[in-house]
């Protein structure tokens, strides 16, 4: 009878520790996940994510930090995630274009765009303009420009850094109109903003956090960059519309260290995705006229691959450098 009981005891035992997840296969998540996000906190962005990571910890059941790093041209976070972060899912980050063009613009080594993240999920795009306080003299883009060719270097527009998408597309704009601007870089699109109501600099151009004073009448919106007119501003021109046949939404989304496991970039991007679904998220979209720009894993590496060629062609034609 002892040895039945014992051998009885000894199999539920073996079955116990059988049916235990091994040492460091805990189910994920089972703690705080941070997502950096290297801009400011405020504006469409900051609403949308901080929404969705509300969202995404109330689904997986753990707190999601959301933490603004700004500086460094939008740079930070990508060198937290290459240089400290564990590819463990409990570190993200906001990706954007300029983490893409970085390493072309310097001798100093950096990261691989395509090898040294985990792509995770492309999520919208910024919702770039060029924004004049309404007291100014320019009622129109061309004004401006032809402004800016009596007066070389006089006026100034500011943007969220140093060779960001919106900075380039501005150079690219002031190079076709033969005329020279003044550009003055912030940490942030809120900060220019600031400045410009302070009358510290001529121009925003820069994404969408000159919307509150455009609606109010403070601001003037003298393009859109996006690919069709702005539904809420029905009358202000885009790029296309002016004839320069280009449109700038620079896509963003998340990802994370490299060699993150396959299951985890799945129970997040499953997260987001349906984050980036729900109705709140959505209203702040609408609200925001947030361009779609989903893509899953598979999509969004492909696209940073894409990308990665066209950026370093384009550094290389326009010779561009922050040595």
């Amino acid at each position: 009878m002892t040895s039945r009981i014992s051998r009885r005891a000894a199999l539920t035992a073996g079955a116990a520790l059988l049916a235990r997840p091994a040492l460091g296969q805990a189910r994920y998540p089972n703690r705080p996940i941070r997502i950096i996000t290297p801009w400011p906190p405020g504006g469409s962005l900051d609403a949308l994510q901080r929404t969705m990571f509300d969202i995404v910890g109330r689904d997986l059941g753990v707190t999601v930090i959301s933490e603004n790093m700004p500086g460094a041209r939008g740079t930070r976070a990508a060198i937290l995630l290459t240089t400290q972060a564990q590819p463990d899912g409990y570190t993200l980050a906001h990706h954007h274009l300029s983490i893409i063009r970085h390493p072309f613009l310097t001798k100093t080594q950096t990261w691989n765009p395509v090898t040294d993240f985990t792509y995770i999920m492309q999520l919208s795009g910024f919702v770039f303009g060029t924004a004049v306080r309404a007291d100014s003299p320019w009622q129109t883009l061309a004004q401006l420009f032809e402004d800016a060719r009596r007066r070389p270097g006089a006026l100034t527009y500011s943007t969220s850094g140093i060779a960001t998408t919106n900075h380039l597309a501005m150079e690219d704009l002031c190079a076709r109109e033969r005329c020279e601007m003044t550009h003055v870089p912030f940490r942030g699109a809120q900060e220019g903003v600031t400045a410009l109501l302070g009358r510290q600099i001529h121009v925003v151009a820069d994404a969408q956090s000159w919307r509150p004073q455009v609606e109010t009448g403070e601001f003037r919106l003298l393009s859109a960059w996006t690919r069709t007119r702005l539904p809420s501003f029905p009358d202000v021109p885009t790029l296309n519309d002016l004839g320069y046949n280009m449109a700038v939404t620079s896509p963003y989304g998340f990802a994370g260290p490299k060699g993150m496991p396959p299951e985890v970039v799945d129970i997040l991007h499953r997260a987001l995705r349906k984050a980036m679904q729900d109705e709140a998220s959505q209203a702040i979209m609408r609200r925001w006229e947030m361009p779609d720009e989903y893509l899953g894993p598979r999509e969004y590496l492909a696209f940073a691959v894409e990308r990665t060629a066209y950026e370093r062609e384009t550094v290389a034609r326009m010779g561009l450098s922050i040595d």
